[in-house]
């Protein structure tokens, strides 16, 4: 409110001053219009100046009064010469420096910011300290440990676009995103609660860059800083266009325990592994541990021996064995065999022997008589009536005569 009755009271200050002291001769309508006018432009100027980070303003200004008085220095070397169009050359000089000191002041407007001006009367080095954070880190929350316990130097410096996305992140209709937006919104006040952090919050934007990932790496290489980030993508889009990035994750990996192969470890078998057998335990850390017939174990505290250690981008896994997995295996195996030999005397299908079916009263087969032949097998004694022997066929080679076979009387 109180803005908008200075931009009236500007207005009108310019209108009297262009009637009363007009401009235009026995016009002063005119000059009052012209006031008006003016009035108007410097107004559409501030309201245009207002979006533009405050470190651009003060280097437009610096720049601009250092080309006015470099135009006053050169004139005062070239006014005792006898020059031709002297006012137009003394015009032009004027307008040119006035031009080159704004605009190499808005572009190097990050000079003027107080952390660097500070750093440069302290310490030269420090003004190459700047840490630039991602929304990524931020949000993971282990930057707040780093920077209290002091490992971390510089100043951090968070942008404008970076809160932004912050902001939608906590404004996010799904819930987990909006607890993660919310988690980083507090870290960072956290951060800048700290005594011995300097946190900078800059409004250096590029409109021309769209992704906040290649914004990151255009302030830093504007600030000549580095990013702080737990982004993969972006450690490999940095490093391919030569900025230097500090990744939590490659740190909290550099840091965790060296395990050597023969150590042993006393691990908490929590779930069971790909592969067949397996156990999956995990460290204080968060290191992933595979044992090898680890299942047997699961939900149990065990030792286990440290077979091998694989390192990967992701983070570390270690192959463990269990060197009690022998002994368990043996005693499963031989209660199984006791319960086969139980189950098989309770439902045995062995053949009873010969006194188990004299005493269960049956009566026992001939060894001669077996089960029916199928087929043309069936023997001789079937073919012909109960009592009566079959006639044994004659051959040529029988020593029997036609005058001995049965049942021929003399």
């Amino acid at each position: 409110m109180w803005l908008s009755l200075f931009r009236v009271f500007m207005v009108a200050l310019l209108a009297h001053a262009g009637y009363f002291y007009s401009p235009i001769p026995g016009q002063p309508w005119a000059g009052a219009l012209l006031g008006v006018l003016a009035a108007l432009a410097v107004i559409t100027l501030e309201l245009k100046l207002r979006g533009v980070p405050a470190h651009h303003l003060v280097g437009a200004l610096v720049g601009g009064v250092t080309g006015l008085v470099g135009a006053r220095l050169v004139w005062g070397v070239m006014e005792g010469l006898d020059l031709v169009a002297e006012h137009f050359i003394h015009a032009v000089l004027i307008a040119l420096l006035i031009y080159m000191g704004l605009v190499i002041g808005t572009r190097k407007g990050e000079w003027f910011e107080p952390a660097r001006i500070i750093a440069a009367f302290k310490d030269s080095s420090r003004l190459y300290q700047y840490k630039v954070l991602d929304t990524s880190v931020i949000i993971d929350g282990r930057i707040a440990d780093i920077c209290e316990t002091g490992f971390l130097e510089g100043t951090l410096v968070v942008p404008q676009f970076v809160l932004r996305e912050l902001q939608q992140v906590a404004d996010s209709s799904d819930s987990l995103k909006r607890n993660r937006g919310r988690r980083g919104l507090d870290i960072l006040q956290k951060v800048q609660k700290m005594q011995s952090v300097q946190v900078q919050i800059v409004e250096t934007d590029f409109p021309d860059v769209r992704e906040v990932d290649l914004k990151l790496i255009e302030l830093a290489r504007r600030l000549n800083g580095k990013i702080v980030t737990n982004d993969f993508n972006l450690n490999k889009v940095a490093q391919l266009r030569g900025v230097a990035v500090l990744n939590i994750n490659e740190l909290a990996n550099s840091l965790k325990p060296v395990v050597l192969p023969g150590e042993v470890l006393r691990v908490f078998i929590l779930k069971e592994g790909k592969e067949a057998g397996q156990g999956v335990a995990y460290l204080d850390d968060g290191t992933m541990v595979v044992v090898d017939q680890g299942k047997r174990a699961l939900g149990r505290t065990i030792e286990v021996t440290v077979t091998s250690v694989l390192q990967t981008t992701a983070g570390k896994m270690i192959f463990c064995r269990w060197p009690e997995a022998g002994g368990v295996a043996e005693g499963d195996g031989t209660r199984r065999e006791r319960t086969g030999d139980r189950r098989d005397g309770r439902n045995g299908r062995e053949p009873r022997r010969e006194g188990d079916r004299r005493d269960s009263g049956e009566r026992p087969i001939p060894p001669g008589l077996g089960a029916e032949p199928a087929g043309d097998a069936r023997p001789a004694e079937a073919a012909g009536p109960p009592g009566l022997a079959a006639p044994l066929p004659a051959s040529p080679s029988s020593p029997v005569s036609a005058g001995d076979a049965p049942g021929k009387t003399d």
